[in-house]
C-alpha cells in the first residue's frame, strides 16, 4: 500500500461538496469566463492543460479562482503491464502542483503500449494478474502526486476469456490493496450491464461505496445492427431516465455525492448542461433531507 505524508483525516478524505459539477469544455470557457454560472463546481481534462503556457492555462487560472476543480486524467494507462510513463506521470505532477486541483481521478483502462498511446480507453481483463498490475501502477501514481486519487470503473462492450474476478469485487480489491478512492461512473454501470445482459437490481453490490469521492452521469448510443443492440458511452446527449433511477437508488444506498455531469460529444449550449446538473442537484438535495429527517 503506498504510504503518503499529510495524509487527510476521513471526515475530508474527498472534499468536493456534495452537489453537482459540470465538464468544462472548451466550448463553454467563454461563459464561464463571462460571469458566474450557478455550478458548485468543475471538472477538467488533465491532459488538456499539460503545455507550459499560455491562453488555456490562463483561462483555467481564472475560472480555478471561482470554482473548485477536479482534475480527471484520461491517458496514464493504469493498466498497463509495462508500467507508468515517467515523463507523463511528470507533467501531471507539475499540472496539479499548479492548479492545485481538490481532486485527482483515473481509468481502469489501458491505452498505451511500446510507447505509443492509443485513442481509446481499452478493457483490462479481471484477473489477479491483471489486479496486480493496476494496484503497482495505482500505487506509483500516486506516489508521484503525493496524493491519493479515484480510479473509475469502465463501460464494457465485450466479455474476455480470461476474466475470472467479478468487476465489483475487481475495483473493491483496488481499492482495499491501494487505499484509493472511487469514481463511480453510473451510466458506465448501466450500459455495461445492459451490454452483458446482467442483472441491475445487484449492480451495486461488494462495491466499496464509502471509497466513492466522485459520481459520474452521462447520456450513451443505442446502436442496432443485424447482431443485436449494443449502448455505446458516448457522453453525447441527456441522462436517460434508467440511469436516473439507478443514481437515485446509488444515493440512497452511499448518501449524497459530489456528482458530475459528462458531456464531451455533441456539445450542448450551456444552460442545457446547466438544466441536466440542476436534475442530479434536486435528486441530492431529496436524498439530504430524507438522512436528516431520518
Amino acid at each position: 500500500m503506498t504510504v503518503l505524508s499529510a495524509a487527510p483525516a476521513p471526515a475530508d478524505r474527498w472534499p468536493l461538496p456534495a452537489a453537482a459539477g459540470v465538464g468544462l469544455r472548451h466550448g463553454h470557457v467563454p461563459d464561464f469566463l463571462a460571469e458566474s454560472q450557478p455550478v458548485s463546481w468543475l471538472e477538467v481534462h488533465s491532459e488538456n492543460y499539460l503545455v507550459p503556457g499560455g491562453p488555456r492555462l490562463a483561462q483555467l487560472e481564472a475560472i480555478a479562482a471561482d470554482y473548485p476543480l477536479s482534475f480527471h486524467g484520461v491517458g496514464l494507462s493504469l493498466g498497463s503491464a509495462e508500467g507508468l510513463d515517467e515523463s507523463h506521470l511528470a507533467r501531471l505532477r507539475r499540472s496539479y502542483d499548479r492548479f492545485a486541483p481538490v481532486q485527482v481521478s483515473e481509468h481502469i483502462a489501458w491505452s498505451v503500449v511500446d510507447g505509443v498511446y492509443l485513442n481509446d480507453l481499452l478493457p483490462l481483463p479481471y484477473s489477479e494478474e491483471a489486479l496486480e498490475v493496476v494496484c503497482r501502477n495505482v500505487d506509483r501514481a500516486q506516489e508521484a502526486f503525493g496524493r491519493r486519487i479515484l480510479v473509475e470503473n469502465p463501460s464494457t462492450y465485450l466479455a474476455l476469456a480470461e476474466s475470472v474476478i467479478p468487476e465489483n469485487a475487481f475495483l473493491a480489491e483496488v481499492v482495499r490493496r491501494t487505499d484509493c478512492g472511487l469514481l463511480l461512473d453510473v451510466n458506465n454501470l448501466y450500459v455495461s450491464a445492459v451490454n452483458h445482459e446482467r442483472d441491475l437490481s445487484n449492480c451495486f453490490e461488494g462495491l466499496p461505496l464509502d471509497a466513492v469521492g466522485e459520481v459520474h452521469l452521462a447520456g450513451h448510443a443505442r446502436r442496432t445492427d443485424a447482431h443485436g443492440t449494443l449502448l455505446v458511452d458516448d457522453h453525447g446527449s441527456q441522462v436517460c431516465p434508467e440511469v436516473w433511477e439507478l443514481y437515485e437508488r446509488l444515493l440512497e444506498l452511499s448518501g449524497p455525492r459530489p456528482t458530475l455531469i459528462e458531456w464531451d460529444t455533441a456539445l450542448p449550449p450551456l444552460p442545457v448542461l446547466l438544466d441536466e446538473a440542476k436534475g442530479a442537484d434536486r435528486r441530492l438535495a431529496a436524498k439530504g433531507a430524507a438522512s436528516h429527517a431520518a
